[in-house]
């Protein structure tokens, strides 16, 4: 009698599929033919057709046993694509965003996202941390994590965005994300990252712009503070919302109350906007986003 065990079946690859196109019948039909007719298995399908954009969008997870492979996936859904007009990607389960950090002087949210990565609770491969200072170079190091340091004047604007691509690029990064990083950043390098770049801010704008928004709401008297994530465009803080969170406030709460509510719900407005991206969960639509949580 032996006793060795028999080997545990090979698990079969995980994939998603994602896409948007203009609607028209059997868009479902053929997605789901073509999964078939390439010995692909549906594990989760989400889909949502606008009827103000006239858009479809649909997320997909499907498995499938080798000799499939991402690349053939790719290659032989592309007729479908072009036939319908899609904005398609294919991707594997497995494989981990590789994002890049960009952080100024308040590391809250660079500190939360560092340790969502670590112990596994955000599928992300952070390649580098990039900032206008260096005040989190250690923090950055502690992690392990490249910390490259690009000042930001009037003067050097152009080169500094010049050095942030030529990174994004050498580091394969798919999403940059603003944690927190205080620099405009020009419409040229916002274009050139098009739906790759969120960012974070308080939702109190356009009410309190400026320095100390949460002193400025305290002394308004606000009741309900929060904080937007959403994609950078050339409008300054008016790209498609990817999520938001709330917290309301007494009349007792003193302004360094506020901004340490405010620090709490940025860090979780972020993550989760960081977290559905990387699950290739959102979708652009115009000025919106469809969510696919």
């Amino acid at each position: 009698m032996s006793d060795s065990q028999p080997a545990a079946p090979e698990q079969p690859e995980q994939y998603v599929l994602t896409l948007s196109c203009p609607d028209k019948q059997g868009i479902v039909h053929a997605v789901s033919s073509y999964l078939f007719m390439t010995g692909c298995n549906i594990e989760d399908s989400q889909q949502f057709g606008d009827h103000d954009t006239g858009l479809f969008f649909m997320r997909v997870h499907f498995s499938a046993d080798a000799p499939v492979t991402v690349e053939k996936l790719r290659a032989s859904f592309a007729a479908i694509g072009d036939a319908f007009r899609m904005d398609w990607r294919i991707h594997r389960s497995e494989d981990k965003m590789r994002i890049l950090l960009m952080v100024s002087k308040f590391g809250h949210c660079l500190n939360d996202l560092l340790f969502r990565s670590r112990i596994g609770a955000l599928p992300v491969e952070i390649a580098a941390v990039v900032s206008n200072h260096t005040d989190f170079a250690e923090l950055a190091a502690s992690y392990d994590i490249p910390f490259h340091h690009i000042p930001v004047t009037r003067e050097t604007k152009a080169a500094a965005e010049e050095q942030l691509l030529e990174l994004v690029r050498t580091e394969d990064v798919e999403l940059v994300v603003l944690a927190r990083y205080m620099q405009v950043l020009s419409d040229d390098l916002c274009k050139q990252l098009s739906g790759r770049i969120i960012n974070i801010h308080h939702s109190f704008l356009p009410s309190f712009k400026g320095a100390k928004p949460y002193h400025q709401a305290h002394a308004r008297g606000v009741k309900l503070i929060g904080a937007t994530a959403h994609f950078v465009t050339a409008d300054l803080d008016e790209g498609p919302i990817i999520e938001q969170e709330v917290e309301r406030v007494g009349h007792d709460v003193t302004p360094d109350q506020l901004v340490a509510i405010g620090r709490d719900v940025e860090c979780q407005a972020l993550a989760r906007a960081v977290k559905w991206h990387s699950e290739r969960r959102v979708l652009i639509n115009g000025r919106r986003t469809v969510i696919f949580a």
